[in-house]
């Protein structure tokens, strides 16, 4: 039995996340049901860094599995590519120690959050940047507002209500903001992030951006451990798992 820990990407907008669901196309079920073939019918489960939502986008999602194969894994990654949907892609495979652990083993991740400010959004970024119909925000206040976040905290208050944790205390060590042509991307990273915790940073920081709060009041939202208090979910399309740090 060899392990095996894979760097994959992966188009969101056509998948119900990436956790296997009864009757839904998810990430998760595409890549066991190839493995399921390429093992002669013995079901293969993976295990993921972490989930992502229906249309929520990876370019560095982290996963691992175990083989009874001896195909070498560069030639394991070749076989798949050639077998999964055009959506999903192995960029990278290895060999690693047994007790290996794709999410118990992740130290930190990088997560990037994209807007576009076009007047008039090209209907090709529909799916992967939230359109803004023109609207800039003041990335000054944005960047004020975010320094509230950075340090270790409890999140409580930016997370969904219905999450399941009980400890809701994480470490965000940065959030940054850059242009990109018409493009304004939040990159975020932190020891690990709560159910819907980086869209509803998103969305808050967005709110402090076209002044509709002020910046200040990030430190009172967080204080107030009161999902309320803070902004709306930001939509699923402009986020991206970037990477993942062991």
């Amino acid at each position: 039995m060899r392990r095996l820990k894979a760097i994959i990407s992966y188009d969101g907008t056509h998948f119900s996340g990436y956790q296997a669901q009864p009757g839904k196309r998810t990430v998760q079920s595409e890549i066991e049901k190839v493995l399921t073939v390429m093992h002669k019918g013995e079901h293969i489960r993976i295990f993921a860094s972490g989930r992502t939502d229906a249309r929520v986008h990876a370019t560095g999602q982290v996963i691992h599995f175990d083989t009874t194969l001896s195909i070498p894994a560069e030639n394991y990654k070749v076989a798949l590519n050639a077998q999964l949907p055009a959506d999903v892609r192995i960029l990278d495979m290895e060999e690693v120690s047994p007790d290996f652990h794709a999410r118990f083993d992740a130290k930190g991740k990088r997560y990037r959050y994209k807007w576009n400010c076009d007047e008039v959004q090209s209907p090709f970024k529909r799916n992967y940047t939230v359109e803004t119909r023109g609207r800039k925000p003041d990335v000054s206040k944005m960047e004020n507002g975010a320094a509230y976040l950075v340090g270790t905290h409890d999140f409580t208050s930016f997370c969904a209500a219905s999450t399941p944790v009980d400890d809701k205390v994480r470490t965000i060590y940065s959030i940054d903001f850059e242009w990109h042509d018409q493009e304004l991307h939040m990159v975020i990273e932190g020891s690990g992030f709560l159910y819907n915790m980086v869209r509803i940073i998103a969305g808050t920081l967005w709110e402090v951006g076209i002044g509709k709060r002020e910046a200040e009041s990030i430190k009172d939202i967080i204080e107030s451990k009161n999902r309320e208090m803070a902004g709306t979910t930001a939509p699923p399309h402009g986020l991206y798992l970037e990477k993942v740090y062991y």
